[in-house]
């Protein structure tokens, strides 16, 4: 009967309190380790031997200290040695012993400092004696288990993974829906259970399935179901004829092994995939596994649907620790400082801690409120062992368990923590989830104040709701004022993606009318949770999100209901970053952080997290008030001003266009290869050919060409046999859409669905552009180039207006404020450049901004054999060329005020504020000198 790790762990923590003192080799070490090996259930002389002699080279002998064959050898010495020495002579002696008998494990040690290493990885493990507790399971050989330096979020990546081949293996043999989701959900209790001390002794579910079932696996489904039986029959209430291997498994309630499975039937790779997640090691494994399980099994275009994106610790406490953690860290540590009261106080905040409830209402396998009970817990220990200091060293250990009552002295509870959940599969994950976080968070307890505390039958249990969360009542789950915070990870599907019934959900909630939107689906939980908290304003909330609801078109759609139709202001944010996950095919988007709290109790500083590198850490600032797209509001009067889309430009600049939209089916466009077949095919039609510029041609140098049948006579096209023929298959292309202007267009086959022909240059902005550039490619083209409708052009652009467009200044708005398509930059004619506002110059200043402008295209001119994209790359751009855009940027930046911009960041605020201006009547003044300026730039770009 092997000890479970929480009784070794305590053992451990007495063996490092006795032996604080100890440093003398001789005297002292065969008790040291005779000790040692009980911690273990181990009698020392069964296994290992001292002073074992070893042959060295030179025919010179040693001996090891102590000597276990196979798997550990130990050299010791007093306190304060040289264990780089130390351990050299160990590996010396390593070399020694017979092949068969080499160990695997050397342990250097002088009493107070250990050092454990694996030959067979090369990994070592350091730390004191007084923290031996913390790392027993490092010693897991010496229960005949393999031992794992791994990193916990290494062993909990594998215990998915187990987990993940198990499910498959099932599920194509046709065991599938909810048996195999509930299943799967009781192994992983099991296989918690059996590592980390509710299942005693130890491994008894591993050998459960090693000793009882066949190696075929044709019994292993009804061992199980037996199991099940067991599990949620309490012990007095089973049957006396019960099999002792079974009955030594305890009563767990919880509804969780309540009804009747299916029988799986298993093979023998099922059992055997069942036995390696069971020989795993999961006592280092998080209980945020269960979330990454449950999108190892679901396949990507599930995923999509569901907006599903599971995440790492670190991202959730980025969610957590401004919500409501660090404050509560603060204020802990702050009486803890106390001098007088400070019990009393302590007493004040543990029962605080009680009365906290936690809501996640996107909960799917409950990552947020594990994390989040972990830490309340871990609060509340810190606040324990400082109230009850001498409970931990004063008291013996037998007095102590009657004297501590552990079901009182911790009253922090799973069924604080409320969650919703549209999947079933997921909201029981998550309830036996908060149960395994139970658990550690008992045996921390147990380990601070030398207790046997567990919560096993289970009684409390998380609060999850199986349904919809928009369609759900809230209140009726929690009412709001019971509830304390909001927090989560809503799904993320795009206006795109969403279904029919998804679309009519944002609609209803959002109450924009007319075609509701674009709002992404996330932003109904904000919505939602902005109506939930009216009937309680202290709520506080904090929402991961998709970045577009801080950038583009959705910014002036969800804002003005969360600032004006639910009094919310914007408490602390994270700017865009790069969101993990831990499950197989790691999802990666870029996403923001956002909590919200009514006006009326809104904190004084706002906290805003900023990544300069978006996969790297941020840096923190504080601010009086920020704007929807999380930046300091401190350059405008109205800190809830967003950018409305114009369909004109309101900062006195000329209009810019779209470019042709051919609505051909492919029929009038051609690469080179197939340009030179159609021309020998049809030579008349070379004259008809324009080359034809899409974003991708622009920018990486492509070559297209189109037909373009503009101003030609019927009778010329006749003559063209190939052309006809082409021009048949687009009206049967458009005539078969479902789209009226497309339907329209079919009349006119010859002709482009959209047409933009210039007759003269044009300056080109292409739609989308990559976001690791720091500027956007901008150029002259010229006739006869027909530009796509992927790119916009600027008829007859001057140099100034070149200069302004490609400016850092601009460059700022269209990152601050303009979409994204996925993470590129997405360039909009009524969001970025119809409300940029323009800068005032004198002529000298135009001059001088013109020069700099002719400055960087000549740069570029240098470099002929290279691409825009090649030019504007971060790693390959041109050193003149960046030199003459950072000119450029100084002198546009000049126009708007003398003092220099610190950052992007700080552009982008100054602009908010000249935004605000031209959106103000009250500051129309300013906007008409601006149009005047603008009527006066000379057109023509011969100089360009």
């Amino acid at each position: 009967m092997r000890l479970g790790w929480d009784e070794i762990k305590r053992r451990a923590k007495a063996f490092s309190e006795e032996w604080k003192d100890a440093h003398y080799e001789k005297g002292e070490t065969q008790t040291f380790y005779n000790e040692f090996f009980e911690l273990f259930g181990i009698r020392r002389k069964q296994v290992a031997i001292y002073e074992q002699r070893v042959k060295l080279l030179e025919q010179k002998h040693g001996f090891i200290d102590l000597f276990w064959p196979g798997t550990l050898l130990v050299e010791q010495k007093s306190a304060n040695l040289d264990l780089d020495r130390a351990q050299g002579q160990a590996l010396d002696y390593v070399q020694g012993v017979h092949p068969t008998d080499q160990p695997r494990w050397v342990l250097t040690c002088d009493f107070q400092r250990w050092r454990l290493l694996d030959l067979e990885t090369g990994r070592e493990l350091k730390f004191h004696l007084q923290d031996l507790h913390k790392h027993i399971t490092a010693f897991d050989f010496m229960l005949g288990r393999k031992v794992s330096f791994e990193t916990q979020a290494g062993v909990t990546i594998k215990a998915a993974e187990l987990m993940g081949k198990l499910h498959d293996a099932l599920e194509e043999s046709g065991y599938v829906g909810h048996d195999l989701e509930q299943l799967l959900v009781r192994l992983l209790f099991c296989l918690f259970a059996d590592d980390t001390g509710i299942f005693q002794p130890k491994d008894i579910f591993l050998q459960l399935i090693e000793n009882d079932t066949r190696p075929d696996g044709s019994n292993v489904g009804r061992v199980l179901s037996d199991l099940f039986d067991v599990l949620d029959t309490p012990e007095n209430a089973r049957q006396t004829t019960l099999q002792a291997e079974l009955d030594a498994f305890p009563y767990v309630n919880g509804d969780l092994f309540g009804g009747r499975l299916r029988t799986a039937h298993f093979d023998a790779t099922m059992r055997e995939h069942l036995l390696d997640a069971a020989r795993h090691d999961w006592s280092g494994v998080s209980p945020a596994i269960f979330g990454s399980l449950f999108q190892s099994v679901m396949d990507a275009e599930q995923r999509r649907a569901k907006g599903a994106h599971y995440t790492t610790e670190a991202n959730i406490l980025k969610v957590i620790g401004p919500l409501f953690l660090d404050e509560l860290k603060v204020e802990l540590e702050r009486i803890i400082a106390r001098k007088t009261k400070r019990d009393a106080e302590l007493d004040n905040f543990l029962t605080r801690l009680t009365r906290l409830t936690f809501f996640d209402p996107a909960c799917g396998c409950g990552n947020f409120l594990v994390i989040a009970y972990r830490e309340i817990r871990a609060l509340e220990l810190r606040a324990l062992e400082a109230r009850w200091p001498k409970a931990m060293t004063d008291i013996g250990d037998e007095r102590r368990q009657g004297v501590l009552d552990p079901a009182l002295l911790s009253r922090v509870t799973v069924d604080q923590f409320y969650g919703i959940e549209y999947e079933e599969f997921p909201a029981r994950i998550a309830e036996v989830a908060m149960w395994m976080m139970d658990h550690i968070a008992n045996n921390a307890l147990n380990e601070s104040f030398s207790l046997n505390y567990a919560r096993i039958p289970l009684r409390d249990s998380a609060h999850i709701l199986h349904g919809d969360a928009l369609e759900a009542d809230w209140s009726e789950l929690l009412p709001p004022e019971k509830c304390s915070y909001i927090m989560g990870n809503p799904p993320f599907v795009g206006a795109k993606y969403q279904s029919q019934f998804q679309r009519e959900q944002v609609r209803a909630i959002a109450g924009l009318g007319g075609s509701g939107g674009t709002l992404d689906y996330v932003a109904a939980w904000f919505i939602k949770a902005g109506q939930y908290l009216q009937t309680n304003r202290g709520i506080r909330l904090a929402f991961v999100s998709t970045n577009s609801i801080c950038q583009g078109e959705q910014v002036a759609q969800l804002w003005p209901i969360l600032f004006d139709r639910h009094g919310l202001e914007i408490a602390f944010a994270h700017r865009t970053f790069n969101w993990g996950s831990e499950a197989r095919g790691k999802a990666h988007v870029h996403v923001v952080i956002v909590g919200l709290a009514h006006r009326d109790h809104e904190p004084p500083e706002k906290r805003l997290f900023s990544y300069p590198d978006i996969k790297g850490d941020p840096v923190e600032s504080g601010h009086g008030a920020l704007t929807a797209y999380l930046f300091d509001a401190r350059g405008v009067a109205n800190r809830h001003l967003v950018v409305k889309e114009e369909g004109r430009p309101i900062n006195g600049a000329r209009r810019i266009a779209t470019g042709s939209q051919p609505i051909d089916g492919g029929n009038y466009i051609f690469d080179a290869a197939g340009r030179a077949e159609f021309l020998q095919q049809e030579p008349k039609a070379a004259r008809f050919l324009r080359p034809y510029l899409a974003a991708q041609d622009f920018i990486n140098g492509g070559s297209r060409w189109v037909l373009c049948l503009y101003g030609a006579d019927p009778g010329e096209i006749k003559a063209m046999p190939a052309v006809v023929e082409r021009i048949r298959r687009v009206r049967e292309f458009r005539s078969k859409s479902k789209r009226k202007s497309t339907l329209s267009a079919a009349n006119t086959p010859a002709a482009f669905g959209m047409s933009v022909i210039p007759e003269s240059p044009f300056l080109v902005l292409p739609k989308v552009s990559s976001e690791r550039r720091e500027y956007v490619p901008l150029d002259v083209v010229e006739p006869p180039t027909i530009p796509s409708d992927l790119v916009f052009l600027l008829t007859d652009a001057s140099l100034f207006e070149f200069a302004v467009l490609t400016s850092r200044a601009h460059m700022a708005w269209l990152a601050h404020i303009g979409g994204r398509l996925k993470s590129d930059f997405r360039y909009s004619i009524g969001l970025v450049y119809n409300t940029f506002p323009w800068p005032e110059a004198s002529k000298a200043k135009r001059d001088k901004v013109e020069a700099l402008a002719q400055a960087v295209l000549d740069a570029r001119a240098a470099h002929p054999t290279s691409s825009l994209a090649d030019l504007y790359d971060p790693d390959t751009m041109p050193a003149d060329l960046r030199k003459a855009h950072g000119e450029l940027d100084a002198a546009v930046d000049n126009l708007y005020r003398p003092t220099p911009f610190a950052s992007d960041r700080d552009r982008v605020e100054h602009l908010f504020g000249r935004y605000e201006a031209l959106v103000n009547p009250l500051e129309r003044v300013g906007v008409a000198k601006n149009k005047r300026v603008a009527r006066k730039t000379p057109k023509g770009v011969s100089n360009v």
